[in-house]
This record gives structure tokens, sequence and C-alpha cells, in this order.
């Protein structure tokens, strides 16, 4: 099955980004089935986190900008932000590291989870 999935990174390399502190995010699509991935754009915004302040606007709003997503890569993630994108339908994961390898590591959770609901 085929996900589309935002990784908040600075660099396009590594999931390196707290959500809340993220300048971009790279948008990407991936298949559980052969878990591979393809880069398909990369989506600016403005950081809704100011020291220990969040913009509740900007927050709705780049959830709103994430919306077509499925999953969120992140390397944090605060508990308002989340309940904004559980709003929205969209799951983030804590999962710093090269991007590669934290898809794959979502791919196969995802997997895994498919089969734990079936039983």
């Amino acid at each position: 099955m085929k996900y589309k999935i935002a990784v908040a990174s600075t660099d396009g390399k590594v999931v390196n980004q707290h959500f809340g502190r993220a300048e971009v995010f790279y948008i990407v699509e991936a298949d559980s089935i052969d878990t591979a991935f393809t880069y398909e754009e990369s989506r600016k915004t403005v950081p809704v986190c100011k020291g220990q302040e969040h913009d509740e606007t900007q927050l709705k709003a780049v959830a709103v900008m994430l919306e077509d997503c499925d999953y969120i890569l992140v390397s944090r993630i605060g508990a308002g932000a989340r309940a904004v994108l559980d709003q929205n339908n969209i799951e983030a994961f804590e999962l710093p590291g090269y991007i590669e390898d934290s898809i794959r590591k979502l791919l196969a959770y995802i997997e895994v989870r498919k089969l734990l609901i079936e039983i």
C-alpha cells in the first residue's frame, strides 16, 4: 500500500527537526509492499515554536498544509502538535536518523500493525 509521508529535515537526508521548529517538510511517497519511496516535493513553512510558546493558528495552518499526508516523521513533537495532527488524521512518529532508515522502520511498523489488527 502507498502512503504519503512528510519528513522534518534540515538537509533532506536526516530526520532531525522538531515538528515545531521545522522550516521545511520533505514529502515522499512510500510503498509498504516493496519498502521503496520517492521524493515528491518540499513544503516550506514558518516554524510554529518560539521558545516555549506556540502559535496555535500557525500550528493549525501547518496541519492543513500537510493534510494530504498519512504520516509525519520528526525528531521530536509535543503533545499539542500531536493532538492537532491527530485531528487532521495525520499520525506523527519520532524516528530520528537517516530518512531512508526511518521510512523503512515506519513501513515495517505499519505492516506489523495491520497484521495485529487482522488477528
